[in-house]
């Protein structure tokens, strides 16, 4: 029987309701609705493409942050970062031609059953990180070793029918480089260059999720909004595009995409997002069948949020509430993993940047150690303290459980939660660590016998 103590949801991934911009939608929806000619083509089917006024801001804001030059020709609106992974998957995709999907492990376990809906499902596979990020030479590795082994198959007629308009890729790459969901961890410029290179020697895509991208802080400094250089590292698309053409590219629609999202920086609810990539491939993502049947995604939401781009708003509130915010949040929940956990042998990632003092995102990982799996810890969390953790194996690639364990893991999310229940819930994790010890030879033998408890 759960007990009676209030819930603590460690495992949902969402933003409190204080780092909802809701004034600033509210004037922009008046704003937008109150001029006929504005609100009539707001209200229509729109350009494939999207908003071009928020094309244009997006294109000024990220080219400024990081240090490119904007071009919204390389830019299309979407319906968020999950919706556009699909429509990633149906322009440059084929269950034939397309033989693997590489997942960098622990992964954002809501991604695989998108690839598995696609048909990929039995075909992804974990790709290691350590500290900086992939493990490049293993994954060459494992690139190749798949190369040969498929050889057989390097001749199927691609399912969907050839077009000029696409490029089917071979191999697919999904990651998360900045904050990455659970890890926290960000990917050193080394290894981003490095992925980009091997997308290009075997015909692969990177899927990029930067979601996280515009929320990163120092770790003790206050929040300001300049950024440091390593707040500001080049996304793979970027690097992508300053390598030039590839071999096997003739028609430039290079080997990576942004897949960005304003979910998390002004509510899940608008539904929207953009992608940024080589106009060739952006034109083709923004004329899918879909699209052009409905018109751009979001258009309503869209055009509210290129009124608060486009004033700077947005960015202000980033700036001022939802970084502070985050930041305050986190260092709560580090500093009561310190009296609570660490003593007990738990230990947590400090720094999303390998030698760097800089966070982002919204997750703590945990290595918990111990003598059970998280999964269990996480059942037994829930019955006797009304906590609910995201455990390890969660966040494992979906068909190759194996190639990468998290059986010791944990993430919990410092965004949702009361600031006091953050630092309540850390105590109560630390209260059942304590009773597992004590009565070690109890929870050994439930853990052994069923996970099921109730």
């Amino acid at each position: 029987m759960t007990v009676s103590r209030k819930q603590i949801n460690f495992l949902r991934g969402w933003p409190t309701p204080g780092l909802l911009p809701t004034t600033l939608l509210s004037s922009a929806s008046q704003r937008v609705l109150a001029n006929q000619d504005e609100y009539t083509k707001m209200q229509e089917y729109g350009s494939c493409h999207g908003v071009t006024r928020l094309r244009k801001g997006l294109a000024d804001w990220v080219g400024s942050h990081y240090g490119v030059t904007p071009n919204l020709e390389r830019i299309c609106i979407t319906g968020g970062a999950s919706q556009n992974l699909v429509c990633i998957l149906q322009c440059f995709s084929d269950v034939n031609y397309t033989r693997a999907v590489w997942v960098v492990a622990p992964c954002y376990h809501l991604a695989c059953g998108i690839f598995e809906d696609n048909g990929f499902a039995g075909r992804l596979y974990a790709v290691h990180e350590d500290d900086e990020g992939i493990d490049l030479e293993t994954f060459d590795r494992q690139l190749q070793e798949f190369e040969n082994q498929d050889k057989p198959n390097r001749d199927l007629k691609p399912f969907k029918q050839p077009s000029v308009e696409r490029k089917l890729y071979r191999h697919l790459i999904y990651t998360v480089p900045t904050c990455s969901n659970p890890s926290g961890l960000t990917m050193s410029l080394s290894r981003r260059e490095g992925l980009v290179r091997l997308a290009r020697k075997y015909d692969g895509l990177v899927i990029s999720d930067d979601v996280y991208d515009f929320l990163q802080w120092p770790l003790t400094a206050p929040v300001t909004p300049d950024r440091s250089a390593e707040m500001r590292l080049p996304r793979l698309c970027d690097i992508d595009r300053s390598m030039g053409p590839s071999d096997n590219d003739s028609r430039g629609f290079g080997h990576a995409v942004s897949n960005g999202s304003f979910s998390k920086m002004s509510g899940p609810s608008v539904r929207t997002g953009w992608a940024e990539a080589s106009p060739p491939f952006i034109t083709a993502i923004a004329r899918t069948a879909a699209t052009r049947s409905a018109g751009a995604p979001s258009q309503l939401c869209a055009a509210m949020l290129a009124d608060v781009v486009e004033n700077g708003q947005l960015q202000r509130f980033v700036d001022e509430t939802v970084r502070p915010t985050l930041q305050r949040r986190h260092r709560l929940m580090m500093d009561a993993i310190d009296r609570h956990l660490s003593p007990l042998g738990v230990k947590a990632r400090t720094s999303s940047l390998n030698g760097f003092e800089t966070f982002g995102g919204y997750f703590v990982w945990l290595d918990m150690g111990g003598e059970v799996s998280t999964t269990f810890l996480a059942q037994v969390l829930k019955a006797e303290e009304n906590v609910i953790i995201g455990h390890g194996q969660m966040f494992a690639v979906h068909g190759d459980e194996k190639r990468t364990n998290f059986t010791n893991s944990a993430r919990l999310c410092f965004a949702w939660e009361a600031e006091q229940d953050i630092v309540d819930g850390i105590e109560r994790i630390g209260q059942l660590l304590v009773r597992m010890k004590q009565n070690r030879e109890h929870y050994l033998r439930l853990a052994s016998t069923s996970y099921n408890i109730h």
